[in-house]
């Protein structure tokens, strides 16, 4: 009789043994995707410096959104359910372009912040009345992976100026000659290093986590020649990156110069800002949207460009959505902006 006890309890037991172990496995192993979660909007007081100026405090304040991206385990890649809100499970060439690594995609991000910082400084700075010279330099390289043929060749700071004979005036220009290539292709690369023009032939590698992919080895950034009149200081004490807080840091520096800008309001705000004041479209507008809405902000600034302000408008369930084109509109918007009753 005990043994006739014994048996389905040692069977029980090992079915949830095994189940433990597939639910250990399905929470810790890593998927070739990647999951877009909303970050709760953050406030911008105190992140942003300019020399000689107090910020009004009224109650108000200007946030930038962001959206948490990680690679997705397999338990969330395989149940919606068990996301968090607002989640998106992405492929990786979506968050990765084609010619560079996840590795280098992650530091491509963070120059490319520094880049929308210089561009909202420069933006700010014409809108207080300063005479700011800038312009789009073209495709900076950041970095060279070690062990591409590009390393001993190219060089931080090199400008890109043509691949096979195209000219590179953007990231997007070198992908699309790169997404030619195979693995061991060699491309031709002209450079401006100082002064001189210089041309290299450049063989292909396989990228790493991807390796049909063919990639030169190198991390370029859009670059931006400005010569600010104001020391402007960014110091967000967060791992972010990309450029959509662009429009947020052109507002928070005329608020940091003394200008009333969220008139006691809080205010989120997204989108790429350009050097002619023009706010164009980013990514992962629903998640930033339910991070604006995590935060209780009174309005949320979108971008006009694209599909943005609709797809904010889908997801808002009750916060005012602004969209902008430019960033003289969006100065305009927050003028006449009038708090709930």
């Amino acid at each position: 009789m005990l043994r006739s006890l014994l048996a389905p309890l040692r069977l029980a037991t090992v079915g949830v043994v095994l189940l433990v172990a597939v639910v250990v496995v399905l929470l810790t192993r890593q998927t070739d995707q990647f999951l877009e979660v909303p970050d709760v909007a953050h406030s911008l007081t105190g992140a942003i410096r300019v020399p000689g100026h107090t910020r009004t405090q009224d109650g108000g304040g200007i946030y930038y959104v962001d959206v948490v991206v990680k690679k997705a385990s397999l338990l969330e890649s395989t149940f919606s359910f068990l996301r968090p809100e607002g989640s998106k499970v992405i492929p990786k060439h979506d968050f990765v372009p084609r010619g560079l690594s996840y590795r280098q995609q992650l530091k491509l991000e963070s120059e490319t912040m520094n880049v929308s910082q210089r561009k909202a400084s420069v933006v700010a700075l014409r809108a207080l009345g300063y005479k700011v010279q800038a312009r789009e330099a073209g495709v900076r390289i950041v970095d060279v992976d070690t062990r591409s043929h590009a390393h001993g060749i190219l060089r931080a700071h090199d400008l890109i100026v043509s691949a096979d004979g195209r000219p590179i005036h953007s990231q997007n220009d070198l992908f699309l000659v790169l997404a030619h290539h195979q693995v061991g292709d060699v491309v031709r690369i002209r450079i401006r290093r100082g002064t001189r023009l210089l041309t290299f032939k450049i063989r292909t590698i396989a990228d790493e986590q991807d390796p049909s992919r063919a990639i030169i080895g190198v991390i370029p950034f859009e670059a931006v020649d400005a010569r600010l009149p104001v020391h402007i200081r960014f110091n967000l004490n967060r791992n972010v990156g990309g450029p959509s807080a662009g429009l947020a840091f052109a507002l928070e520096v005329l608020e940091q110069s003394g200008r009333d800008v969220d008139h006691g309001l809080k205010v989120a705000a997204t989108g790429e800002i350009q050097l002619d004041g023009s706010v164009t479209r980013i990514g992962g507008v629903k998640q930033k949207t339910i991070g604006a809405r995590q935060a209780h902000v009174d309005a949320f600034l979108v971008p006009v460009d694209g599909d943005n302000a609709q797809v904010a408008k889908r997801y808002a369930h009750g916060l005012r959505i602004i969209p902008v084109k430019t960033f003289q509109q969006a100065l305009q918007a927050l003028a006449t902006l009038r708090a709930k009753a």
